[in-house]
């Protein structure tokens, strides 16, 4: 008789299992209102430093900001966690003043964030951490430097989204720590959190799963050498109170949660082969190769499910784009104020702000965000005004010394081709109808047009006939386009510069309703032959100081592809300098944006279809999940700032 089939995770279990737990604390979490962080410390926060005291060692991760609202409202909790540190029955994990999303933000921001952060564990605990739980699990290899320079030596990251991308990393990995490689060259200690792990103990804790079920599930990750496993890595308000996050959210039964989760522990702590463990003490492990955790399909991994990905916190929620557009034009004032006020930028760019935020607190936000912005803000750059007659051909050709340009005014005056001087050939444009043999690529793709898309509703486009006007002024050319949509106009201006291969866009949609859905710009559309496919590669900052550069050759790359019908993208680019380079060795294109006028997400499509190829670089202002909730940060038009100019190799 054949041997049953056994996994790879189920063979004999002989060696121990170590288990490590952190629980993160946010009072900023986006649905609880202010007067109810109170109750969150009374009902939530005590408990955990009760388990700490009986079943410890326990890690907690909290924000400065977190322990800050603590020590102004229960003073005494502040000192109870300092004496259960010093005790060794706590590790404190840290993680920065905010919870700001680092691939998302300067790199100044998060060097300031960490800094206030450290002084805030140091006054109150009077402890620096050493280990960081990577803010919503959304990671970037620009940013381990940022982190090394804080003082830490090692980061808490999700296992399960980065290691989809990496089906060469060795499954045992998941269960020891590892290094990661960061852009600068330098490496970082590296613990793994769990989904599944850390849900099957919200499950048990919420009476889903009995005491038995989730003990037999921890036995089954041991195995024939040691290993480690985090267990719990997750919320703490979500014990004994409901943060109203979701209408789908379970009732309190009235039996304590915080006693089956001690239940667990002093269950974890007699079983045989278990060791329970403060998080460090996982770190111990043989020096291996680094690992790149980011890839050029998935280069910001974030937690969980699909859902979570970095254009949750860049252009969704209420009015993403704009609040993060306020913070950009504040940092930019900031930078070089000797009064800057770096921890209000901190504060006001977290991600609670951007997702399920309540109205209350919507309310009080945008009126502390524009306070900031009357103290810091720069004035926004003027609006062109055209200055001729509207033109009557269908195509418009362009030509500077720096470049050629053909452009459609029966599709917005989308480009046609686009050749700068220094290119062999033109290296953005018009794929026609037909040129991909694939039935899901056979349409037109242009390049400069703008697309939105909403559940249940026609697509609007701006590649319609258009009123169109050409003119030269101070040595540029200059473009214009005003499309009739659906919702209302959009003007669309384009400088073509005389003495610079550069083309900038000015982009304004006189739109009243922005609803829910996706809107995405630009759409810059390579010419397959005027680039070596094999030597493609896109590089950009996610966060860091230095730029990340991901090869595309042997690659399929769709960050815009939809993950259901409620998200309508998979992955993003920060752009955190406001730029991306895409191209070979001898022809390259520098796509840059205006984060103070719009700080967009950058979606890169990249793939062979039988024997062309389909790259385009797309910029998003706006994408649909469960956060959205249409609610303008300012009424009126909206503007978008984008260019593409030649990059050298």
């Amino acid at each position: 008789m054949n041997a049953p089939f056994l996994s790879r995770d189920t063979h004999a279990a002989t060696a121990s299992l170590s288990l490590f737990s952190l629980f993160h604390l946010n009072l900023a979490f986006s649905s609880i209102e202010e007067e109810q962080r109170g109750e969150v410390i009374a009902r939530c926060y005590w408990p955990l430093l009760r388990l700490a005291e009986r079943h410890g060692p326990v890690g907690i991760e909290a924000s400065g900001f977190t322990l800050e609202e603590i020590a102004a409202r229960d003073p005494s909790w502040i000192a109870e966690a300092r004496a259960l540190i010093a005790a060794g029955k706590v590790e404190l994990i840290g993680s920065g003043y905010a919870q700001v999303i680092a691939p998302l933000v300067p790199a100044r921001v998060t060097e300031e964030n960490l800094r206030i952060g450290n002084e805030c564990y140091e006054r109150l605990l009077g402890v620096r951490p050493h280990l960081a739980l990577v803010n919503e699990q959304a990671y970037s290899g620009g940013f381990v430097g940022l982190y090394l320079d804080a003082g830490y030596r090692a980061l808490l990251m999700d296992w399960d989204n980065p290691s989809a991308h990496h089906p060469e990393w060795p499954r045992e990995a998941r269960y020891r720590a590892e290094r990661a490689l960061g852009s600068d060259g330098r490496t970082i200690s590296l613990l793994w959190t769990n989904t599944v792990a850390f849900q099957k103990l919200q499950r048990l804790a919420h009476g889903d799963i009995e005491l038995d079920a989730y003990l037999a599930y921890l036995r089954g990750r041991r195995g024939a050498a040691p290993r480690a496993l985090c267990f719990y890595a997750g919320d703490g308000e979500i014990f004994d109170f409901r943060p109203g996050r979701y209408r789908t959210e379970e009732k309190l039964s009235g039996e304590s949660e915080w006693l089956k989760l001690e239940q667990a522990y002093a269950a974890i702590a007699h079983e045989p082969g278990f060791d329970l463990v403060a998080p460090s003490a996982a770190l111990a492990s043989p020096k291996r190769q680094p690992l790149r955790l980011e890839s050029a399909a998935c280069p910001i991994p974030v937690k969980k499910q699909r859902k979570y990905n970095l254009s949750r916190w860049a252009v969704t929620g209420r009015d993403d784009v704009a609040v993060n557009a306020a913070c950009q034009r504040i940092h930019d004032g900031m930078i070089e104020a000797p009064d800057a006020d770096w921890k209000e930028l901190c504060a006001l760019w977290s991600s609670d702000f951007r997702t399920h935020i309540t109205e209350k607190r919507w309310s009080a936000f945008r009126a502390r965000l524009e306070a900031a912005e009357q103290r810091w803000s720069k004035a926004p750059p003027r609006v062109i005004v055209p200055k001729s007659e509207p033109v009557a051909a269908r195509h418009v050709d362009i030509r500077t010394p720096s470049l050629v340009a053909r452009l459609d005014r029966r599709r917005g005056l989308a480009l046609s081709e686009l050749a700068f001087a220094g290119h062999k050939l033109p290296a953005l444009g018009h794929l026609p109808h037909g040129h991909f043999d694939d039935i899901h690529v056979q349409a037109d793709w242009y390049t400069g047009d703008c697309v939105f898309e909403g559940p249940g509703e026609h697509k609007i486009t701006d590649l319609e006939n258009c009123e169109a006007r050409v003119w030269t002024q101070d040595g540029d050319t200059y473009a214009f386009a005003r499309i009739e949509t659906p919702k209302g106009p959009i003007e669309k201006t384009m400088r073509f510069l005389g003495q610079e291969p550069r083309v900038e866009f000015d982009v304004t949609f006189h739109w009243a309703d922005w609803g829910r859905g996706s809107l995405r710009l630009g759409h810059f559309t390579l010419l397959p032959d005027a680039f070596d496919w094999s030597k493609l590669s896109l590089t950009t900052h996610n966060g860091g100081k230095t730029s990340e550069t991901f090869a595309l050759a042997g690659h399929d790359v769709d960050h815009g592809a939809p993950v259901s019908f409620l998200v309508s993208a998979s992955h993003g680019l920060g752009l955190t300098e406001g730029w991306a380079e895409l191209g070979d060795a001898k022809t390259r294109l520098r796509i840059e944006i205006d984060r103070a006028t719009a700080p967009l997400l950058g979606l890169l499509t990249h793939r062979r279809i039988g024997g062309s190829l389909f790259c385009q670089f797309v910029l998003s202002a706006l994408e649909l999940d469960d956060t959205r909730k249409p609610s303008a940060y300012r009424d009126g038009a909206r503007r978008f700032r984008f260019s593409v100019n030649r990059a050298l190799p």
